[in-house]
């Protein structure tokens, strides 16, 4: 599709083009936003300013929801991506927010606008003996990997994300309950269940691991770096990759993908959508229910697979 070419200064209403102009100076002298940040900002504003001009719009308090919405359909109608589409509406918002402040407007004319609808991408998919392969790979004769399978473990087991994973302390480890308590997204607490699998490789690491990289300033952190401080995310993913390798497994592997891989072997094993958002920190059901997309998907593989009317021959 070849691109439409951009809308020109010189189509945009004078008013229209001064009070954008004004925020573009905006930007740059009093935020210090970058020459590139700016001149996305110009592009987006400028489209949107000669599309209100076409409609006859010549001064911003005559601009109102129905041209923003028609100008997001014209573009999702040449083809823009989601993403492209979020982009420029975020600029417009900005704008809009900056007519408010500066007086020119009462109200904020986007306050109603509805962006894309982004479609949400499918998380990686890692069998359950892929994932075990992975968890149970690291070298357990150095400390360094009986805090890696102790990580993983917990990982996979409990759905811990990464950074709360590197954060853990030792007193969030209730052996005795078989419980672990987390601080997620927005320093929100929540309470995980940790498997018996996890626990050993958790006891095992404290107490065969866990005091050989304590230094004399460590603190209460549970898996520490060779430094004797908490591990850090990037040593952390290094050694995901590492036991991958060990593995031999061909899908790639990341920190997050085992995150994944406990909800969507949760699911497959028949746990509710509710009990996974919890044990995934979840705000919101709609961000647990991609997997139930995952789990249609398997589904539909094995019946494909083993039902002898899964592969029809047509009529």
């Amino acid at each position: 599709m070849s691109k439409k070419p951009r809308a020109r200064r010189d189509e945009v209403p004078p008013d229209l083009q001064e009070a954008v102009d004004a925020f573009l100076a905006h930007l740059s002298l009093e935020r210090g936003a970058a020459k590139l940040t700016t001149e996305a900002y110009e592009s987006d504003l400028v489209r949107f300013a000669a599309h209100c001009g076409r409609a006859g719009r010549t001064n911003w308090s005559e601009v109102g929801l129905a041209e923003v919405d028609s100008w997001v359909r014209a573009l999702d109608r040449k083809g823009h991506a989601a993403a492209s589409l979020a982009r420029r509406l975020s600029a417009v918002r900005s704008f809009s927010a900056h007519l408010v402040r500066v007086g020119l407007r009462r109200d904020d004319f986007t306050e109603l606008a509805h962006g894309p609808k982004f479609r949400r991408k499918l998380p990686g998919m890692i069998s359950a003996a892929e994932a075990a392969k992975v968890v149970s790979a690291p070298d357990t004769s150095t400390p360094q990997g009986l805090r890696d399978r102790a990580m993983l473990e917990l990982m996979y087991g409990s759905g811990l994300r990464i950074s709360e994973l590197c954060s853990l302390e030792i007193q969030a480890v209730d052996a005795e309950s078989g419980l672990v308590r987390v601080t997620g997204k927005g320093s929100k607490d929540r309470v995980v269940p940790v498997g018996e699998t996890s626990l050993v490789a958790l006891q095992v690491y404290l107490s065969h691991g866990r005091p050989k990289l304590v230094r004399p300033k460590t603190g209460s952190a549970l898996f520490l770096s060779a430094r004797g401080v908490a591990i850090s995310r990037k040593t952390f993913w290094l050694g995901v990759k590492q036991a991958a390798r060990r593995a031999g497994v061909s899908v790639p592997v990341k920190p997050h993908l085992l995150r994944h891989a406990f909800a969507t072997h949760l699911l497959e094993g028949g746990a509710d959508l509710r009990s996974i958002q919890e044990m995934l920190g979840h705000a919101d059901i709609a961000t647990t229910q991609i997997y139930t997309s995952v789990d249609r998907t398997a589904l539909s593989a094995a019946h494909r697979k083993h039902h002898p009317r899964g592969r029809g021959k047509g009529l």
